[in-house]
């Protein structure tokens, strides 16, 4: 299910009216962070990953 754009417009509404105007750039600016930092350890589990596949690939070569 996804959200049409009268669903987006007042779910908008009501943070602004919950929060304010003056929190909504602090807040997303958080959130923003916090997806940086998500997509930052998700990349890093990544290749922690890759890389201990790819050592003992090698180590089965040997």
């Amino acid at each position: 299910m996804s959200l049409g754009p009268w669903e987006i417009i007042i779910i908008f509404v009501v943070i602004l009216l919950v929060f304010g105007g003056k929190k909504l750039p602090e807040l997303a600016k958080g959130l923003g962070e916090g997806i940086k930092e998500f997509k930052k350890a998700t990349n890093d589990i990544k290749d922690e990953v890759d890389n201990a596949i790819s050592e003992k690939e090698s180590s089965k070569k040997d």
